[in-house]
Order: C-alpha cells, then sequence, then structure tokens
C-alpha cells in the first residue's frame, strides 16, 4: 500500500473493533487516545504507510530473539504502541540544502508523524523489552542515525532496555543481523563485524551510529543531538528533573526522531511526573493539539475495579502474556493484608495515584492561590524547629470566616545544607529563597537566636496578632521559652507527635485543601504540600512521615501545629 489519507490503521482497526465488541476494556485514557486517533484517520492533513508497521513486525520477529533465546511473536499491544510510534506521516514545505546549486530550495518533504510517544502501563507489560526492540530497529534499519540514549533512574534499569539488544547480537538468528554480528564470505574473505557490543554501548559500525547508557540527569542529557531516545520509569520518585524536555530540544535536529517514554504509574507527588501526567491529560481532552505526541496511559478508573479481574486489562494489555492473571491475585491479597506495600501494588499494577493514601494532597490540592496579603490580620502559628537538614518552619494560619484560612509560611535553612543538596533541588530552593519564603542561616547548624530576631521583625514588618502557638516540642525549649516569657503562655499549645494526635487535623487539612479553602501563594506551601506524606497505624490513624528527609515537609507539619493551636483556643479568636 502506498501512503493513505483515508485508510484505518491495520493494528489499530483491529484493537478498535475488539474494543467495541467488548472483548477488551479500556480506561478513560486509552479511550481518549482513540478518539485522536479516529480524528486524525478523517482528517486529510495525515498519511498512513501500512508499509512501516509491517517492515517493523518482520524486523522483531525475523531478527530478534527473547532472552532466554526463543523465537519472537510480536504481542498486539507492541504492534499497536509501534503503529502509532512509526507508521503515520505528514508533509511539510521546508527550506533544503542542494549541493549542486549550493543554495537553499523549497521542497516538500515527508516526515514521521509521532516524535514523542508516552507509555504508561502497569508493572509486568514488558515496556522494557518494546523499547529494546524500538532502539534495536532504529539502530540497524534507520541509516541516519547516528546516536541513541536509553536512560533510567539507575543504571540497573537502563540495562533492562540494552539487555535484549545484546542478547540478539549474541544470539543472531536473522539474516540481516547474522551479517551485521559475524560478518560475510566475500571474496574468499570475511568482512569486519558491524554491529557489536562494547565498551560505549551498542555500535553499528556501518552507520557509525552508537547505543549508549546515560544518566537520567539534565546535565548529561541536554546538548544531545540523539536521534532514537529511550527514557524509562520517568514517574519513578527518584526522577527529580524533567528530561524529556531536553533530549527533545537536541533530538528536534535530526528528522524523524523518536523518543519514547515508559514508566509504571508512579508514588511521587508534586514532581515532574505529576506535572507531566496533566499536560497529556490536557492533550487527549483536545484543549490543545500536539499531534506530534502519542499516549497510551493505561489504568483503572476506579479503584473499586480491582475487585472485578476482567477489568485489569485496563491497567495492563499484556496480562496473561508476559505476566499471570495469578500475579496479580496474589498481588490483590498482599494489598489487603500488608498495608505497606498496598500503595505501591496501587500504583504500579493498578496504575491508580495513590492520591490522599500515601501522599495527603492531590496535586490540584497544592497548586497556588492567587497572591494576597494577610498584614495586620490575627492568626494561630505553627512552630516545627530543626537544627541542621530540615528547614526550621513556621507556618502561619489566618481564620476568615466560613471555613477559610489564609496560609502564609517562612522556612530557615543552615547554609552548609545547600552544599549537599541535588542540582534541581538547589533550584527550588533558589526559587523559595527568591520569594522571600526561605531565609539562609549561615552555619553548620541552625542558629535559634537569629532564627527567633528575624521571625520577630518579620512577623512586626507584617503586623500579624499572633493569639496562639502552636510546636513541636523537638528541640524548641530556647524558642519557646523566649516567646512566652517575651509574649505569655496564653494560647501556646504544645503538639505531640502520633498518630493520636496527628489523625484528626491532618484529615481537617486534607479536607479543607480538596474543597480549596486553605489560600495559599507561595512555592514553599505548594511544594512542602506536594511532599507530604502520611502513614497509618492499625487503627486508621494517620500521622506525617518524616522518612524522605530531602523532600520537606516541615512547613506541612508548622501548618497542623497551627490548626491544632486554633482549634483548642477558638474563643481568641471570637
Amino acid at each position: 500500500m502506498v501512503l493513505s489519507n483515508t485508510a484505518i490503521p491495520v493494528e489499530y482497526g483491529k484493537f478498535r473493533d475488539a474494543v467495541l465488541r467488548g472483548e477488551i476494556p479500556v480506561c478513560e485514557e486509552v479511550s481518549m487516545q482513540m478518539n485522536r486517533i479516529d480524528a486524525r484517520i478523517l482528517s486529510k492533513d495525515y498519511y498512513y504507510d501500512d508499509e512501516a508497521i509491517e517492515g517493523f513486525i518482520q524486523f522483531c520477529e525475523t531478527e530478534m530473539t527473547l532472552t532466554d533465546g526463543s523465537d519472537v511473536t510480536l504481542l498486539e499491544s507492541f504492534k499497536l504502541w509501534a503503529e502509532d510510534a512509526l507508521a503515520w506521516y505528514y508533509f511539510s514545505d521546508e527550506k533544503v540544502w542542494n549541493p549542486k546549486l549550493k543554495r537553499y530550495e523549497l521542497r516538500t518533504v515527508k516526515k514521521r508523524l509521532t516524535n514523542v510517544q508516552y507509555l504508561i502501563v502497569g508493572r509486568g507489560a514488558a515496556k522494557s523489552m518494546y523499547a529494546s526492540f524500538m532502539q534495536m530497529y532504529g539502530l540497524v534499519i534507520d541509516p541516519t542515525t547516528t546516536h541513541q540514549i536509553v536512560t533510567a533512574p539507575t543504571m540497573k534499569q537502563a540495562e533492562e532496555t540494552m539487555q535484549p539488544i545484546r542478547t540478539a547480537i549474541s544470539r543472531a538468528r536473522g539474516p540481516l543481523l547474522q551479517f551485521l554480528t559475524q560478518g560475510s564470505v566475500l571474496s574468499n574473505t570475511w568482512s569486519k563485524v558491524s554491529l557489536a557490543s562494547t565498551k560505549k554501548g551498542i555500535q553499528n559500525f556501518l552507520t557509525n551510529s552508537l547505543v549508549e547508557v546515560r544518566p537520567m540527569t539534565i546535565d548529561k542529557l541536554q546538548g544531545l543531538r540523539s536521534k532514537w531516545n529511550t527514557v524509562d520509569e520517568w514517574l519513578s520518585g527518584d526522577v527529580k528533573e524533567d528530561v524529556i524536555g531536553p533530549l527533545e530540544q537536541g533530538a528536534s535536529k535530526n528528522n524523524d526522531y523518536l523518543i519514547l517514554a515508559t514508566s509504571s504509574e508512579g508514588t511521587a507527588r508534586d514532581g515532574v511526573g505529576d506535572s507531566k501526567k496533566m499536560e497529556l491529560k490536557a492533550i487527549l481532552r483536545g484543549e490543545y493539539e500536539a499531534e506530534h505526541i502519542s499516549i497510551w496511559h493505561y489504568k483503572l478508573d476506579d479503584m473499586s475495579e480491582i475487585r472485578h479481574p476482567d477489568l485489569w486489562l485496563k491497567a495492563n494489555p499484556n496480562i496473561g502474556a508476559t505476566v499471570s492473571y495469578d500475579a496479580y491475585h496474589k498481588d490483590v491479597e498482599k494489598a489487603e493484608n500488608v498495608p505497606t506495600d498496598r500503595n505501591d501494588i496501587l500504583a504500579k499494577r493498578f496504575g491508580i495515584p495513590v492520591e490522599g493514601l500515601t501522599y495527603l494532597f492531590k496535586y490540584e490540592d497544592t497548586l497556588t492561590h492567587n497572591r494576597q496579603s494577610f498584614d495586620g490580620f490575627e492568626c494561630s502559628m505553627g512552630v516545627d524547629l530543626s537544627q541542621g537538614d530540615d528547614f526550621t518552619a513556621f507556618t502561619f494560619l489566618f481564620p476568615l470566616g466560613g471555613e477559610r484560612y489564609g496560609v502564609k509560611t517562612r522556612a530557615y535553612v543552615a547554609s552548609a545544607k545547600l552544599t549537599k543538596v541535588p542540582k534541581a533541588t538547589r533550584l527550588k530552593y533558589d526559587q523559595f529563597i527568591k520569594e522571600g519564603t526561605l531565609i539562609i542561616v549561615e552555619g553548620v547548624v541552625i542558629d535559634m537566636v537569629e532564627v527567633y530576631e528575624d521571625l520577630e521583625q518579620h512577623i512586626e514588618q507584617h503586623q500579624y496578632t499572633i493569639s496562639t502557638v502552636g510546636y513541636d516540642p523537638y528541640n524548641a525549649e530556647y524558642f519557646m521559652n523566649r516567646w512566652m516569657t517575651e509574649n505569655g503562655s496564653y494560647g501556646v499549645e504544645k503538639v505531640r507527635q502520633g498518630a493520636r494526635t496527628e489523625s484528626v487535623p491532618l484529615g481537617e487539612l486534607v479536607n479543607l485543601a480538596h474543597a480549596r479553602q486553605l489560600l495559599f501563594d507561595e512555592e514553599l506551601m505548594k511544594f512542602s504540600m506536594g511532599n507530604a506524606i502520611a502513614i497509618e497505624d492499625n487503627n486508621g490513624n494517620l500521622k506525617l512521615s518524616k522518612k524522605r528527609s530531602a523532600e520537606k515537609i516541615d512547613n506541612v507539619s508548622a501548618l497542623m501545629d497551627a490548626l491544632v493551636a486554633y482549634n483548642r483556643n477558638k474563643e481568641v479568636f471570637d
């Protein structure tokens, strides 16, 4: 078949028919991607090439080998994803250099439509194998490729993508790979091996192309002109930087570049993953066009669907092929009986973000409100103190009536701490410093005298009336003794740490945040709320967890302390 702008894609057509017959359940996100493809089929601007996907399938099934040495029979999901990535084209009028005439000429150029493919799918879907096949296809079939990148949060994860490629080379069984890896007889002499695994990575000496593993950091990835790229587990909590944007900046200098971003659902909040998912959801909804982006986001639509194995295909289309239903049943049982594993299973197996389970606040709850001032207002102050790595945090809670509260915050950190934080974290801290919510105290530990005097000036500057104070007693002796000496002890409340004390006020804060009744306008508060993780005891009570020391929640702790003090002394505000 030649290029067609009327044909229904072969693999997508089979998939859509199965969905319409009720054989394959799909989630809302996949359904919206189907709507995008249906609209593309009707458009006269885009062209489908069945030979592109047929060539990919033939290459994989003829040349590639599974890690155990067995033959490859390409999964239907792999065909569907690859077709969406490789088989759509459009035409663009561009200036092209004519070396004979030594000038640029305006020509109509055929270009592949998809440049970035996002694949979010449950654990066990063999997404790393799919990425391996795509990388190998680019390395061997694309004659213009010179550089390819595989990146992941850890080198071990990246090697999972590289391993099937190394296996295919060592076990070359197809005619093309045998020729490239073993040489050929020509005039009674052996030709040089053209494809090999080296210290640098996987090299194709015919095209001078290299597939290499790089760390998942901006400084190691930006500036590259890599044509085929894999970003694995980009929703991991270990990922602190958006590396896809920098990769695309360099890759876009090539025609028909491809970035394949694969991941299972993450358990981290307020990071690059959450922001990216919201962007992808906007694209799926049609809020803006981004036809060069392919999005396949598999997940259950509702927590209740966990009880229905016939719906699990929504989260992982390869259940029964790459992972057994029995494995999923065992994980469901484990999630019910082992609370510490529950959130990971919900996210990794079923694509359910653990909003309200591990993390207190939904992403939408952490979005800042319009700028506002509470100068001269009466408030309750929360105090959460530290000496070294943690922030010394103060949060001011302003009762506004009608179950609405204004929120302002202030934090202090030792200067020595700034030299230890990762680059991405330091950029965050610089943002807080610029907005005036994070204050640097010189030294290895925080000087409480300096903190007290600076905070006193801050309160006076904004004319806050501090009517109640809630504080965590840890490391608070100097600060609170001085405060009570100078301001009295009325309305001062000690807030003991623990699930019995914290559960009720945390629940209240969650409800207020969901209702958008916590009015905050500072990025530091957004950051702290996004990091707020709660752990649950055997009685279902919640308490804040500070196990991830790099992900500061101190200002949420101070906010909780302020709320406790307010609730115990509401009559002061009447």
